[in-house]
């Protein structure tokens, strides 16, 4: 058993829209223009919808004055559409997960949470996008594990009481990886860019990469704060282990005080609560 059989066998299942892929390809083209990211986007009515309410948001201050795909383009830019259609398929795409083993609303809530948080922690406007899907599909790799293999996911999550720590140990010791590389896995094979999906990988051990330790660092930051705000399963979490030794350090290596925790889970919960409501 190893993440890139078990990924490769369950790609069929797992897969994103072709909008998603289309959009992608225009925006990573460097050339696409408002008007043909427009015309995809018109041949999926949903998406159109949830564009035209996401510009309308809070978020970008216009709130009822954005009418036409085009003028929302204009106004939100070719990154965050990137973000809003990942955000918006990614939820979609992972049916007929074990009730009894997660909360998909709860997941979603706490995913979309860490993908808000890690972009507020981006060291530069140019990175705000792969750290915010970074964010966002951190943890995709463990809803692969409660679909293909729910006996297994439900013994490791009855170590869910003794921290985050305990329960990586007890993916390592079943299944010889943990979720954080099967979910970096998936991202490989849906072709996202490597300093995205090596994030991933390394989000419970940032040291392990030189060439991924600062971002890998910032990720694991982001997805601890987002954790107090949420666990991502319905298991709790006891308080005297809610950060794991591996958050701590890399939250001191990105300078987060207690007070810029604190600080930022509030904006995190804002931003974030009003992205699930649009997504989903």
């Amino acid at each position: 058993m190893d993440p890139y059989t078990i990924i490769t066998n369950a790609r069929s299942i797992f897969s994103l829209p072709d909008v998603v892929s289309r959009i992608s390809e225009l925006i990573d083209s460097d050339e696409a223009t408002n008007a043909e990211l427009e015309q995809v986007i018109l041949n999926d009515p949903a998406l159109t919808a949830k564009l035209l309410k996401f510009a309308n948001s809070s978020y970008f201050g216009l709130s009822g004055k954005v009418e036409t795909v085009f003028r929302a383009i204009s106004i939100i830019g070719h990154k965050e559409l990137r973000n809003l259609v990942i955000a918006s398929s990614v939820t979609t795409t992972f049916k007929d997960i074990p009730s009894d083993l997660v909360d998909m609303d709860t997941f979603w809530y706490h995913s979309v949470t860490c993908g808000v948080t890690a972009r507020l922690l981006a060291s530069s406007v140019d990175s705000r996008e792969r750290f915010f899907i970074a964010g966002l599909l951190h943890g995709v790799g463990r809803l692969i594990l409660f679909s293909q293999y729910p006996k297994e996911s439900a013994k490791i999550l009855s170590c869910m009481n003794q921290g985050e720590d305990a329960v990586i140990n007890a993916e390592r010791k079943i299944f010889g990886f943990t979720h954080a590389q099967l979910g970096a896995e998936l991202l490989r094979q849906w072709r996202l860019p490597m300093n995205i999906w090596k994030m991933v990988e390394f989000q419970f051990d940032p040291m392990k990469d030189d060439a991924y330790q600062h971002d890998a660092g910032m990720l694991c930051a982001a997805v601890n704060i987002a954790n107090l705000i949420q666990p991502c399963t319905n298991q709790k979490v006891s308080d005297e282990k809610a950060v794991p030794a591996h958050a701590l350090e890399a939250w001191n290596g990105v300078g987060l005080s207690p007070e810029l925790v604190e600080s930022m889970m509030m904006v995190a919960k804002l931003q974030a609560t009003e992205l699930l409501n649009i997504v989903r």
